[in-house]
């Protein structure tokens, strides 16, 4: 079987997001489940926009919608696991937003995980991706 393998783009990081493995977060193998790592990174991604000065329900003036999710599992953990998001996003280009995010365990830095996702704007009135505004492309690059 082919496996998922992301390389986290350090250079271009924008945002670390602290958080916690909760209870509700685990699954029958006893650690972090997928369901909640898809959680984990809707939320630090969230964060780092606000940080920006950006919301996913408006990057520009459009919603941006998932296109793609990857996500390479490196590590388990298991509640109360105190955890860190870093989230990078490279420059962008054309129709899509990539961001990149790295779930790490405080205590000992291990990586948990590495995710790669790719967000479309859409323009609401016709129902199709539009092109990155340059004031987002600014934004997420962290020059505005």
């Amino acid at each position: 079987m082919e496996r998922v393998r992301l390389e986290f783009p350090d250079a271009d990081l924008r945002h670390q997001h602290p958080l916690t493995v909760r209870i509700t977060d685990m699954n029958y193998g006893r650690h972090l489940g997928h369901d909640a790592v898809v959680s984990l990174l809707h939320e630090a991604r969230s964060q780092a926009f606000q940080a920006l000065g950006l919301s996913e329900a408006d990057m520009g003036g459009y919603p941006s919608v998932a296109a793609d999710l990857a996500v390479q599992y490196q590590a388990e953990a298991r509640f109360p696991d105190a955890l860190v998001v870093d989230t990078a996003i490279p420059a962008q280009t054309g129709k899509v937003v990539t961001v990149y995010h790295r779930i790490r365990r405080e205590a000992d830095a291990k990586v948990v995980a590495t995710a790669r996702i790719n967000l479309m704007l859409i323009d609401l009135q016709t129902g199709r991706p539009v092109t990155v505004p340059d004031e987002v492309r600014e934004r997420l690059s962290g020059l505005a």
